[in-house]
């Protein structure tokens, strides 16, 4: 699906406006396009990045890659494009955190693609609608301002991480099940895996406001300067939210430890315990003719005093050393 969007520089913005005016709209050096691509097709892809913006193979190439990207930012002289990692935000947490989302920004125009529907833009797209200071200061605010919101949709997601973690801290010292273990496990890869995402798009938005594009006025730098400290942010909450995961492991591993150690302990008492009385059951159970006891009329009566008075004796040792 290709949606354009045409602002002039005089004039109501166009939201809907047909492909066949995309080339006059791009004639006009004072205006702006967004181009918006989602869930293109080859044939999609084809009219608009290769034969009406002549954008270079290997980034066309790279906007039809299924398969995971690392974000990047190459400088192709009259335009720049960008690989943006999205956090999809629902979901369970075994599921890929986030989606590409390919930027094309030129002089007067943005050109946006993405092979899955990404909220964020939809959310941004609608917010246009309503204020028009996005699109008034030229392409690379307009830029700022999706990146901007595709960067602080990884807010509410971190939020839900702490809430899953604090929920995994409880659940480890309450009940540390292996179902448990199953989750910290899998929210710590999670985590990690987000971690992969944000360290490189925050230094594609270092770039971006650090080196000097001719496609970036210095009026904008600084706030891509400001998304480049949501990254930093978001980079250090991750890295809190691993150590929280790390530490949550822990504390199950030691529960776990605490619960065998007890159960051993246990075990081992008993065990202790009946070993002597497996002794003297022994020594009456041997079939000699000569054994002052065997007729003895108490005979019997004496072996059971004789267990209990070990089983007190060895109870008594054990709580004062405090093994139980």
């Amino acid at each position: 699906m290709i949606r354009i969007v045409y602002f002039p520089k005089i004039g109501v913005p166009q939201f809907n406006l047909p492909f066949t005016s995309l080339r006059s709209a791009l004639a006009d050096p004072e205006g702006l396009v967004w181009v918006d691509m989602v869930e293109p097709d080859a044939d999609e892809i084809n009219r608009v990045l290769v034969n009406q913006f002549h954008f270079h193979p290997l980034a066309v190439e790279d906007c039809q890659s299924d398969g995971y990207q690392t974000p990047k930012l190459d400088d192709y002289g009259d335009y720049l494009f960008l690989i943006i990692q999205s956090v999809i935000g629902e979901g369970s947490f075994e599921d890929e955190p986030t989606r590409e989302l390919n930027i094309f920004l030129g002089k007067n125009y943005l050109v946006s693609s993405s092979l899955k529907k990404i909220t964020a833009v939809e959310i941004f797209r609608k917010r246009l609608e309503k204020d028009e200071r996005l699109y008034q200061n030229g392409s690379d605010f307009l830029c700022h301002a999706l990146l901007d919101r595709v960067v602080d949709d990884f807010i509410p997601h971190l939020d839900q991480l702490e809430e899953e973690i604090d929920y995994l801290e409880e659940a480890v010292l309450s009940n540390p099940d292996p179902k448990t273990l199953e989750r910290i496990l899998r929210l710590k890869r999670y985590t990690m895996t987000l971690r992969r995402v944000i360290a490189p798009q925050r230094e594609v938005i270092n770039r971006l406001c650090r080196d000097d594009f001719p496609m970036i006025d210095p009026y904008s730098r600084m706030y891509f300067r400001d998304i480049y400290d949501h990254l930093v942010r978001i980079y250090d909450l991750l890295d809190g939210i691993r150590d929280m995961t790390t530490s949550a492991l822990e504390v199950y591993l030691n529960a776990t430890s605490l619960r065998l150690n007890e159960v051993m302990k246990a075990l081992t008492i008993v065990s202790t315990i009946f070993l002597p009385l497996s002794f003297v059951a022994g020594v009456y159970g041997m079939n000699f003719h000569y054994m002052p006891e065997l007729e003895w009329r108490w005979g019997y009566p004496m072996v059971w005093l004789i267990f209990i008075l070990i089983v007190a004796g060895m109870l008594t040792f054990f709580r004062k050393r405090r093994w139980f």
